[in-house]
């Protein structure tokens, strides 16, 4: 009978795979969060020009739509486009919300990533009481910059008084972000 202390044999090979499988399996989960921490943090990012910014209208021989008229009060900047479905089920909505809240200092603003006959059209159908700006597709370059990496629509951005992006969403709005927004600007 021996006194030495007995030593762990070296793991055999299917072990030694099972302990690699869960450390890659570890690593991966802990890029995945990451990534996904990043993605989901506030994009603090506007454009330093961005209150400087004019868009024609879509109406002829109007006047071009100056973002700095509307700075000082709640704005809400939707990115639309007539060929996206959800950017066109939303837009009774944005009216409604802006029908209800504009006495309260709530201003809102369409830009169109899209083509002005386009947007004619669809407005002739579907008059909105908002203004629209026609961002064309630089539009898409100006929502990157104000957090929309994936570029989609429809994109929304609102603003606080103090001129500052403070809400940001990619994809379709519901009531209830209005609700929110509307509880916290």
């Amino acid at each position: 009978m021996s006194n030495s202390p007995k030593q762990n044999p070296a793991p055999s090979g299917e072990r030694r795979r099972w302990l690699l499988a869960g450390a890659v399996g570890v690593a991966a989960a802990g890029v995945g969060a990451g990534v996904a921490w990043q993605r989901f943090q506030p994009h603090d990012r506007q454009p330093d020009n961005f209150w400087g910014l004019s868009f024609p209208t879509p109406d002829e021989g109007a006047e071009p739509l100056a973002l700095g008229s509307m700075r000082g009060r709640p704005l809400l900047v939707n990115f639309w486009a007539t060929w996206c479905p959800p950017c066109v089920e939303e837009l009774p909505m944005l009216n409604r919300f802006y029908g209800e809240n504009r006495g309260n200092g709530w201003q809102m603003v369409a830009l169109a990533v899209d083509k002005v006959e386009s947007v004619r059209r669809f407005l002739a159908r579907s008059p909105l009481d908002f203004p629209v700006g026609m961002a064309g597709m630089e539009g898409t370059e100006l929502a990157r910059s104000l957090g929309n990496d994936a570029g989609g629509l429809p994109f929304t951005v609102v603003f606080g008084r103090d001129g500052r992006a403070t809400e940001r969403k990619i994809g379709q709005l519901q009531e209830s972000d209005l609700a929110a927004w509307r509880a916290r600007i």
